[in-house]
């Protein structure tokens, strides 16, 4: 990646007093000294949820946050359709960190960057940007999203199959749980960089684990997915093997997922989505329910955000407690959309629980498009079907309810033919997503599989 660092002429008084009452810049300035930090890793990521990273010495830093810091995003996918292959990153100083997992002496930090035009315009292919906007339609209607995720993986012996570590499952706290010390490792490394965890455990697959972060605002827990990633990674090569999000990697096992636990605070801090005089007994509010009717309505139009790669229809169409039915319900796990309770009288505890994205999405985008779907229930006033759920003991099916694309093709028809999601990530945005997972698709269908051979070569 070519990087210009642009406009580092001595700066006016008036800029550099100006930085200098900027209390985040002059936080992460003195701790960059203080902790003898010698590089910057300037992060961001493409459309497809890629992380990107460059880096910097502390002493273009300054002009980094003032002036953006030049690079050439002509390779970057999402960026190359521009007209103006230029672009600039300016440091994000409220996501400073210092990377625990880097030697302590010329130690390296990193930052989340916001990508803008030459002009320092916001660039309209920029995740982060897309997640902002969007936010800001949740804070004209007066609310405050608060997002929480569930994040699955799966460990391997190496990147170059799937041999997995052990045979635990579910909850497993026996010799069985191989892998006990890696997501030990991994979330002190989350929590030293300021990323809180509520819990982690063995997951139902074999070698299958999940670590869930505990909710923020949405934009930090964008930020947190990102970082939880690269960590996992990270701590599983220095114990000598591999750290997998692809979505189904093997046939027997089930697949991973990233859970969204959301909820809106109102401008009193009050959950918006929590009604305890809910006539209908759900405890669910006015708010609530037009939310999870947009997120319903809208379900198959943004799968191809929630669920972006061929794989990930292999999870939805194979897996048995993955979600399929275009429906909502407290513990039925054919539903995409459950609505928890542990707690049913708490009102801090009330949310929604989308079950159907896989940890391949990317964050900024899945958050941005379900708060987009979501917002729009509630500015049209659906109404919420009832629950698919159990009765008298008995369990209701989901039968007669919509159901999720089968397949990516499936989902690009959804897509593109939304103008919710045209609207919510921008048509620049949206016309790439169509024609790069057309591709995708197109590639899929014409390759010829091992399976097929199989069963059709000898005997045809």
């Amino acid at each position: 990646m070519r990087c210009i660092i642009l406009g580092l002429e001595d700066e006016s008084l008036e800029v550099q007093l100006s930085k200098a009452n900027d209390p985040k810049i002059d936080f992460v300035l003195k701790t960059i000294e203080s902790r003898d930090v010698h590089f910057i890793r300037c992060w961001f990521t493409d459309v497809l949820g890629n992380l990107k990273s460059f880096a910097v010495v502390p002493g273009e830093l300054e002009g980094a946050f003032d002036r953006g810091m030049g690079f050439d995003s002509s390779s970057i996918k999402g960026f190359t359709d521009a007209n103006e292959p230029d672009a600039l990153a300016f440091p994000d100083p409220s996501t400073f960190q210092v990377l625990p997992w880097r030697p302590q002496t010329d130690a390296v930090g990193r930052m989340f960057c916001n990508i803008k035009t030459p002009d320092e315009q916001p660039f309209e292919g920029d995740p982060r940007h897309i997640l902002e906007r969007v936010l800001r339609d949740c804070q004209e209607a007066g609310f405050q999203p608060s997002i929480g995720c569930e994040l699955e993986y799966f460990y391997f012996k190496d990147s170059e199959a799937t041999e997995v570590l052990d045979k635990g499952s579910y909850f497993d706290l026996t010799t069985l749980d191989y892998a006990s010390d890696l997501r030990r490792d991994t979330v002190l490394t989350l929590e030293h960089m300021g990323i809180p965890v509520e819990y982690s455990h063995h997951e139902l697959g074999n070698s299958q684990h999940e670590i869930d972060l505990r909710a923020t605002d949405a934009l930090a827990m964008a930020d947190s997915v990102m970082t939880y990633k690269l960590v996992v990674k990270e701590i599983a090569s220095k114990h000598g093997v591999f750290a997998s999000f692809m979505p189904k990697p093997m046939t027997d096992q089930q697949g991973s997922g990233m859970h969204i636990h959301l909820s809106l605070f109102d401008e009193e801090g009050e959950n918006a989505f929590h009604d305890a005089n809910d006539p209908k007994g759900w405890g669910l509010s006015q708010v609530a329910k037009g939310f999870m009717a947009g997120v319903l309505e809208h379900a198959r139009e943004m799968s191809l955000i929630t669920n972006q790669y061929v794989n990930s229809y292999k999870r939805l169409c194979a897996d048995v407690l993955a979600p399929t039915h275009i429906a909502w319900a407290r513990s039925n796990r054919e539903a995409i959309l459950r609505v928890p309770t542990y707690r049913p009288s708490s009102a801090d505890a009330c949310r929604i629980e989308l079950r159907m994205p896989d940890v391949a999405a990317n964050p900024y985008l899945a958050f941005a498009a379900v708060l987009a779907a979501g917002l729009d229930g509630m500015k049209r006033g659906l109404e919420l079907a009832d629950p698919c759920d159990t009765k008298a003991g008995e369990r209701v099916c989901c039968e007669g309810s919509d159901m999720m694309p089968d397949n990516l093709g499936e989902a690009i028809k959804a897509f593109k033919d939304s103008s919710l999601m045209k609207e919510a990530l921008g048509p620049y945005t949206h016309a790439f997503l169509v024609k790069c997972k057309t591709q995708e698709w197109a590639s899929y269908q014409a390759h010829v599989s091992q399976w097929e051979r199989d069963r059709l070569l000898a005997v045809l």
